[in-house]
């Protein structure tokens, strides 16, 4: 399975990527918990002493920080990596399981408990860790190729199956031969996760399924990038001048969108913004459009739902749109900011594109993606 981070020899051969950033930045959202240079320097320091191998040393430094601040997430997470190359698993999966609990928005848990539990052939824990991961975070591209290999090796199992029950079944045949010539029936359970975190953000893999796994290397973007729409830039048009002379030729702008629609899609946004901190779940799910696109294979019902869960009774919420950057093409808007949110459990700096689509005079939202 795979992660951002640049992968440990001893696990370059592997398939499935094991999440692990070297700041421990989850998809953007951590930067703003390293409030403390000191805190920053413990997670460093642990990175340092994991990439170098000395995994006695690195468990040390790390418990000896978390005695001081228990709930740090990134230096559990580290906790957790240190814990996968020491061989020892369902301590691990203890870790990151209170992780997706206690910070259900970052996707790189889940991840890295998809390959542990691929790692000792748990096929459907992992799919379904994965399928929250993608669900947190629709861009996650990592999670993504995680889910590709389970559900070749889910594959594979199912025409080995067949092929038992029905050794003259050509077509399964055929089949179970493309898998393995991609891969798809490689060994998981030998995979081992790895990964040496070191600050700045990046995930690293671990060895469960299909797929290499990364360690942290040196700090790189791991934010799937989302598709960028195009901004509209004056086109010109040529109009010819009466004079008593030869005719001239001058160049007008056409004129762009007008502003009062670039005002009124950032009003929309703001408000939309204001609903989420005052967890009115009602009002906030009234900015989605009946032509949004649930992310992670969701039905609209089950994604609001989803919603409802995580705003409301979760204490103080305050989400704040910086930086916005408004483009407006027609009926279609889009919309690239920084979102800052804080609750009483999590601070998070990530970049949000909104695409919003004109129904009647309301702007509503039909895309939400996040990454830069």
């Amino acid at each position: 399975m795979k992660t951002v981070l640049s992968p440990s020899p001893s696990v370059s051969s592997q398939k499935f990527r094991f999440a692990l950033n070297k700041t421990f930045v989850l998809s953007s959202l951590l930067g703003a918990l390293l409030t403390s240079p000191v805190f920053a320097d413990d997670s460093a320091d642990v990175t340092k002493l994991l990439k170098a191998g000395k995994y006695a040393e690195a468990i040390a430094k790390a418990d000896a920080a978390l005695v001081q601040r228990p709930r740090d997430p990134q230096l559990r997470f580290l906790k957790g990596v240190i814990l996968t190359e020491q061989n020892k698993p369902s301590e691990a999966i203890t870790i990151f399981t209170k992780l997706t609990e206690e910070f259900p928005d970052l996707p790189e848990p889940y991840n890295n408990l998809a390959v542990l539990y691929a790692s000792s052939a748990q096929y459907e824990k992992a799919r379904a860790a994965l399928d929250m991961a993608i669900r947190t975070n629709p861009s996650y591209a990592t999670a993504y190729e995680n889910l590709g290999d389970v559900h070749a090796k889910l594959a594979s199992q199912a025409y080995d199956k067949a092929l038992q029950l029905d050794s003259g079944n050509n077509a399964a045949k055929s089949k179970l031969t493309l898998l393995r010539s991609m891969g798809g029936s490689s060994s998981v359970a030998s995979a081992k996760p790895v990964a040496a975190p070191s600050p700045a953000p990046a995930p690293a893999t671990v060895p469960p399924v299909a797929r290499q796994t990364v360690t942290p290397a040196a700090p790189a973007a791991r934010t799937p990038i989302p598709v960028q729409a195009a901004v509209p830039t004056p086109a010109t048009v040529q109009v010819a001048v009466p004079k008593p002379e030869p005719a001239k030729l001058e160049s007008k702008p056409v004129k762009p969108a007008r502003n009062e629609d670039s005002e009124d899609v950032l009003n929309v946004v703001q408000a939309w913004a204001k609903a989420w901190s005052a967890q009115d779940v009602k009002a906030y799910l009234s900015y989605y459009g009946n032509d949004f696109q649930v992310p992670g294979g969701l039905s609209r019902k089950a994604w609001a739902e989803e919603r409802e869960q995580r705003i409301e009774g979760k204490g103080s919420i305050n989400v704040k749109v910086e930086s916005p950057r408004v483009s407006v093409s027609g009926s279609t808007a889009t919309v690239k900011f920084r979102q800052i949110y804080v609750s009483d459990r999590l601070k998070a700096d990530s970049h949000k594109t909104l695409v919003l689509t004109k129904q009647g005079a309301k702007w509503q939202i039909k895309q939400e993606r996040s990454g830069s």
